[in-house]
């Protein structure tokens, strides 16, 4: 059992490393944190989509996504158009500062927001050449069960950050009384997505 633990830090680590920088997933995650807003269901949705990627990877997919470059050029595409518009949402909230807390903020319904998370997960292709390519190459030295428990660590790290991202946000709320503070947060996603659609429309372009 030992010998597998080796096998299952790399993996976690590994996971860890490709999912802490701030993205537009991760930016998702904490405005709703901080909003209390559906955060258990919707940090679970990220953490088994990524859980299914990284199967995925590990079975081999990823010699599938990396060899096809129509495929990536057509989800750059669509995820570069989803993020654009949801930056352009930011930036008008930037202009409509609110006082929102979870007891005033206009609700979502969980629907609408699970197929945002969704957009932010399954539209953006670099997720793909991250989660599916790079984890099943790197998985490619392991053999049966190590190679599981490799993906079990990989998947692991993706529940422990959004969990932690999802209900840790709570701890700024009283930083989040403040209205500036939401307009720092809001412009700070406009900027984020904006710049994340850009390079997905680069990459379609070169692609």
């Amino acid at each position: 059992m030992f010998i597998l633990f080796g096998p299952a830090l790399s993996g976690f680590l590994l996971g860890l490393s490709l999912i802490v920088a701030i993205g537009a997933q991760n930016a998702f995650i904490l405005r709703m944190g901080l909003l209390r807003s559906h955060v258990f269901w919707l940090c679970l949705f990220c953490a088994l989509s990524d859980a299914l990627l990284i199967v995925a990877g590990i079975s081999g997919m990823g010699a599938f996504v990396d060899s096809n470059p129509a495929l990536f050029r057509i989800v750059a595409l669509a995820g570069a158009a989803f993020l654009f518009g949801y930056a352009g949402l930011a930036f008008y909230r930037v202009f409509r500062p609110q006082l929102l807390e979870a007891s005033s903020a206009k609700p979502v319904s969980l629907a609408r927001a699970v197929a945002i998370c969704a957009g932010f997960t399954f539209l953006n292709p670099h997720v793909y050449l991250d989660t599916v390519v790079l984890v099943g190459a790197f998985a490619a030295r392991y053999e049966d069960a190590a190679r599981i428990a490799f993906g079990a660590g990989a998947a692991a790290a993706s529940f422990v950050w959004f969990f932690c991202l999802g209900y840790g946000a709570r701890i700024l709320t009283p930083v989040f009384r403040n209205p500036r503070a939401w307009q720092v947060l809001d412009a700070l996603i406009a900027v984020i997505m904006a710049a994340l659609a850009a390079k997905l429309l680069h990459s379609a372009l070169q692609a």
